[in-house]
């Protein structure tokens, strides 16, 4: 067996389903503020809130229903629910220990006038379902607010159990 029959024999089915579906896990970002990524508390795992960050930048600013339209507020939903996953297999090792995506919680800055949280935070629900099928489908909070940290659009938090 050569050395990339054998990496990739490593891999998780879990992270076999995020390469399928195109996504590559980032390395974790690390926190802008006093805080860590995420925590392990019983069998579960609590992620802080994620940014939709690429490579170490913002990859959006601004107001979703002003200067951002939903539907790339959406997409950048599915980012932090990207980053959320790299925060917990930082913590856990991996991913193919999650046994059920159980809360997602997602921020949304939005213009006053702007009342489509639930399909932004779309982004991040449906991500989690195509990586953990049955498993990912989980309760949610969608809040739209005033103003997030760095001027971010969306933030999304993510409540796993593990075995």
């Amino acid at each position: 067996m050569n050395a990339d029959n054998s990496a990739q024999s490593a891999e998780s089915a879990v992270e076999k389903r995020l390469h399928e579906l195109g996504i590559t896990l980032p390395e974790v970002a690390p926190p802008v503020a006093a805080y860590v990524p995420a925590v392990v508390s019983g069998s579960y795992v609590y992620t802080s809130g994620q940014l939709p960050f690429i490579k170490g930048e913002l990859t959006g600013a601004g107001k979703v229903g002003a200067c951002v339209t939903p539907e790339d507020a959406k997409k950048l939903a599915a980012t932090c629910a990207v980053n959320a996953l790299a925060a917990i297999k930082e913590r856990l090792g991996n991913l193919d220990r999650v046994t059920k995506v159980v809360k997602v919680v997602g921020f949304v800055a939005s213009d006053p006038t702007f009342t489509g949280q639930p399909g932004v935070i779309n982004g991040a629900s449906e991500l989690l379902g195509q990586v953990f099928g049955d498993a990912g489908v989980h309760a949610r909070s969608a809040v739209g607010v005033a103003v997030l940290p760095l001027d971010a659009p969306v933030e999304v938090e993510v409540i796993v159990e593990f075995a």
